[in-house]
């Protein structure tokens, strides 16, 4: 489990929908997918109006028609979208496509042209219509969490395995303000499976190669993975993490495959 400032507790796994929603000939699959993944506790499920232009929100709006409140659920505003009056209808148009009158948590997905002071008015403006719950932010590096207003529940930023550059100072300084991140992409869209010390680890501990990396991602109590699973079987997978424990002996060889940081590394993002 992870804690946000707020005191709102939710699992450290949730479901991304990155892509979902894009295909009408998987849209069954994929609704399935998310709805296995609210029966084995992975409740958190993290979307955006980004994702196939509203798509993606529509497909998890019918995916959790009539369990809305067993979902913590996440979306995020276009830095394009993210004025004062721009935000609040994004929200609302948001709001629609999921069958929802409330989010859990609104997001900014990555800074833009109009002032985070602006932005977050508005995330203000919509706590206190009950069109969400809290807010915080995506894409954002240390020097800019440093700048936000207070409330700032999390930044979804890019971290796995292979991108370990928030560990540096993003991580340490959001340690610091007790705000947990928001992993996307734990696993390199699977692009890091192929890493044959990966492999060798999993295969000692009866896991795939998918479920050790999220382990290591979920290894401390300040991260809240969020991998995308258009089918029942990967939802199934991904939620096995869970009972994966990696030893002492095991992060040290992970960090030996995947050096951590040992000086500030630009921003990445997807």
């Amino acid at each position: 489990m992870i804690t946000f400032p707020d005191g709102t507790v939710v699992p450290a796994l949730g479901q991304g929908t990155w892509n979902l929603g894009e295909s009408p000939a998987s849209r069954n699959a994929e609704i399935e997918a998310l709805r296995t993944g609210i029966d084995l506790g992975l409740t958190v499920i993290d979307t955006a109006e980004m994702y196939g232009s509203g798509r993606s929100e529509d497909l998890v709006g019918e995916a959790i028609s009539g369990r809305r409140d067993e979902v913590f659920l996440v979306s995020k505003v276009l830095p394009s979208n993210a004025s004062a009056s721009g935000t609040i209808e994004a929200c609302h148009a948001s709001l629609d496509r999921l069958g929802t009158d409330c989010l859990d948590l609104y997001l900014l997905h990555w800074r833009g042209r109009f002032p985070f002071e602006e932005t977050v008015a508005a995330f203000e403006s919509l706590i206190d219509e009950g069109s969400i719950r809290a807010w915080g932010v995506s894409n954002l590096d240390t020097d800019e969490l440093q700048s936000l207003p207070e409330g700032c529940q999390t930044d979804q930023v890019l971290y796995n395995l292979t991108r370990r550059g928030p560990e540096f100072d993003l991580m340490p300084w959001s340690a610091s303000k007790k705000m947990p991140v928001m992993a996307y992409s734990p696993v390199e869209q699977g692009r890091l499976l192929g890493n044959p010390d990966l492999t060798q680890i999993a295969r000692e501990l009866g896991a795939t190669r998918a479920q050790v990396a999220l382990a290591w991602t979920m290894r401390t109590s300040s991260v809240l993975a969020i991998p995308k699973a258009s089918t029942a079987e990967h939802v199934l997978e991904n939620a096995a993490a869970r009972d994966v424990h990696l030893s002492d002996t095991d992060l040290e060889r992970l960090d030996r495959a995947f050096p951590p940081p040992t000086h500030p590394e630009p921003f990445e993002m997807l």
